[in-house]
Formats: C-alpha cells, structure tokens, sequence
C-alpha cells in the first residue's frame, strides 16, 4: 500500500481507535498522537487506545488523546507494531491498518503501509498527515520530531539517513524547539538513572575480543537504584558505546519471570535475524525479543548466537 492509497482510506473511515506497542517509546506514541491530531481536526472521531505502560516521558504529549471511552465498530490502526505479539496490554481484537517500518512485520493486519526505509514510523506519519492535510500542525511538527529524534538516538544512530535529516529540518521550519525537546529526552537524567547506568557498566561483559558486548539488568539492579520504567530510555544503547563493539546486546528481567532483550548492531550483522532465533525481530541493526528464560541464560544464548553470525 502506498502512502496516497492509505490517506484514501483514512478518508473513508471514521471513528478511530489507534494503537501503540507494548513497552512504548516516542516513535509509537508521538507517532500515534500526530495522526490522532490530524484525523481531529479532519472531523474525524480519533482516539489512543489507553496504554498502561505509558511512561512519565510521554505522557505530557499523548494525554489529550488518550481515551477509555469506547466506541462501537472502532477502525483499529495500529502504529509502529510489528507483530500482534506487540499488542498493548488490554487490547484485543483485530486490526484494520498497520503503518509500520519494521521489515519483520508479519502482515496480521488487514491492510499495511510498510516502508522498511524509513528510519522511524514518524517519517511514514509525516508523510501520511501532508496527503491527508496538506499541512503539518506546529503541535504535529512537535510530535513527530520526538517521534524521530528517538528512535535514531538524536541522529546519531546507523539507521539515520539523508531523508531523515531533511525531515528534521522541516519539522525545525515549521518551528519546533530541538534544542529543548533534544535537552529532555537526550541530556537530562534523574539521579536513579544515572545510578543504573553505573551498575550496568560495571557489569558489562565483553566477548569475541570485544566485538560482542552484553550487559543484564536485574530487578534488584532497578530497586537499589530507584530507578523505574521512566528511567529506562535508551538503555539498549549502552553496550554499543564500547570501542570496537559491533554487537550490543541489553537483557532486562521482567517481573513475570520473562527477560526481554534489545540487540543492537552495526551493519557487519542482522539484529533481526539473531532476535528471530527467540521468537522477536525488529530492523537489521536494532531488534528484541522476549523469552521465558532467566536473564543470564537469554544473555548467552544471544552471545553464542551473535558470535556465530561473526565466524
């Protein structure tokens, strides 16, 4: 489906649920509230669907559209989710339209907007808004850039291109403040936070002459530190900080007993392809998976697996 093909169909529905993924970040929820804002304002009845797992990051940003209120025969479009796996605790059902970037995604929807091109899905979104609107909103501008400033680190990671950064520059135009949206989520950290990335540096573990490196982050680690979820942005790129890394593998347990994994890596190995090993995916250089496995042991079993893909 093409981005015009997708405006036309917006157009003919109405009444709109949106939905993010589990364990939220800013491409998911800002991307979500730009198009929860443009199909307002188009006169169409939109909301968010009331993620739980929202963080206090986020939540100034996607409140004024998130709602519990439900609505018969809803139009359930889902946003940045690769797989139903992905689903928000509390959905369930069926899903009309997926946008998405994700080259793994499993096609569970009925129609898909899918550009694995793109470096965050709030480029897709960008595009989407000019052929609904014509025009971008300053309050859309601001939410897609958090939507992709975060999902490429603040242009910094590999999956930043030159259309990503003409995109920013637009959004910069239509007057987004980046220094202070880069100041929040980029360069400000709580006391816990920090305390955390301390623990898990002295942990960190270095294999294949530290081309592979893999830290785990425990429940007693977030509890001695303070730290909660509104701590934990990003920490999938702390292993990849090492010089000479070229795969940086990030394992948290869950309190269900699960562990969840990000892998992150250069473009010498497919993340993707080591996450799908464990039942998950995501891009060729950032991708996770959740297993039923203690930490530690998922932290090996994706060493081993990283360094296979490196022989």
């Amino acid at each position: 489906m093409t981005v015009s093909e997708c405006a036309g169909l917006l157009r003919g529905n109405d009444n709109f649920l949106i939905l993010t993924h589990a364990r939220p970040d800013g491409d998911t929820l800002c991307s979500a509230a730009a198009l929860c804002n443009a199909l307002r304002r188009m006169g169409k009845r939109a909301r968010m669907f009331s993620n739980p797992e929202i963080t206090e990051n986020y939540m100034s940003f996607v409140m004024e559209y998130l709602s519990d209120e439900r609505h018969d025969e809803e139009y359930v479009v889902s946003i940045d989710l690769a797989n139903d796996n992905m689903f928000p605790k509390g959905f369930s059902g069926n899903v009309e339209l997926s946008i998405d970037h994700h080259a793994s995604n499993s096609g569970y929807a009925a129609h898909t907007l899918l550009d694995a091109q793109m470096a965050a899905c709030g480029e897709i979104i960008m595009s989407l808004i000019r052929e609904l609107c014509n025009e971008l909103t300053l309050r859309e501008a601001e939410l897609l850039y958090v939507a992709i400033a975060t999902d490429c680190g603040c242009f910094c990671f590999g999956n930043t291109t030159a259309r990503t950064l003409t995109d920013a520059a637009q959004l910069l135009e239509l007057g987004v403040n980046n220094g202070e949206l880069n100041k929040a989520f980029f360069r400000s950290f709580t006391r816990a936070r920090i305390a955390l990335e301390g623990m898990i540096y002295s942990s960190l573990k270095s294999y294949c002459d530290g081309a592979i490196n893999a830290v785990v982050i425990t429940r007693e680690m977030m509890r001695s530190s303070g730290a909660t979820e509104n701590d934990c942005e990003d920490l999938a790129s702390l292993p990849g900080k090492i010089r000479g890394n070229i795969v940086g593998i990030t394992v948290r347990e869950l309190a269900d007993g699960r562990s969840k994994a990000s892998v992150r890596t250069n473009r010498q190995v497919d993340a993707s392809a080591i996450c799908s090993r464990f039942g998950g995916g995501g891009h060729f250089m950032a991708a996770g998976c959740t297993a039923d496995m203690d930490p530690y042991e998922l932290a090996g079993r994706l060493v081993e697996t990283a360094g296979s893909y490196l022989k």
